[in-house]
């Protein structure tokens, strides 16, 4: 079954389960499909998220759902794991969520990945965000690549730092 048939099933079913898909992806070969699901709490902050519980949770229900339906062939991983800090901003109420914070992006219009400020969403296919320069610029959610919040990570107390986000000497 193809990933853009499994999406709604797979968000409703973890809706269902009190939680938010954040992002869904599928990787590894056809002879062994990785299926790898991002969820969250819509109330999260860090600190106070996804637990590992709430994952192993998630992830047998999953299998269950995944299974009784032969959506995916027998030798299959699942992998559910939390979002992270950084975490993706893929549907219309992810945008909407995090008006006012930073988020960096890949999109026509924009020099690279570019961080910006999510300043609102005219209507459920668009988001306007603000450029370092000031700039308002309205984009198409279909056209937004790569999207995440950006996160300060020296106000991040306590945080290592991940990788490739040191500075380079």
């Amino acid at each position: 079954m193809s990933l853009d048939a499994l999406q709604p099933l797979i968000r409703g079913h973890v809706a269902e389960l009190g939680f938010e898909l954040v992002d869904l992806k599928r990787a590894g070969t056809v002879e062994r499909p990785i299926l790898q699901v991002r969820v969250d709490r819509e109330d999260s902050r860090p600190g106070a998220g996804i637990t590992a519980d709430d994952c192993a949770l998630i992830s047998r229900s999953l299998e269950r759902l995944l299974e009784s339906r032969a959506l995916v062939g027998p030798r299959y991983v699942l992998e559910v794991s939390s979002p992270g800090l950084e975490r993706p901003i893929r549907w219309p109420e992810h945008w909407r969520r995090f008006v006012g914070r930073q988020v960096r992006l890949r999109a026509p219009g924009l020099p690279g990945l570019a961080t910006v400020t999510i300043v609102g969403m005219p209507d459920a296919a668009h988001v306007t965000v603000r450029a370092d320069s000031g700039e308002e610029i309205t984009l198409a959610l279909d056209q937004i690549r790569d999207a995440v919040l950006a996160v300060d990570w020296s106000a991040v107390a306590g945080t290592a730092r991940p990788k490739g986000h040191g500075r380079r000497r």
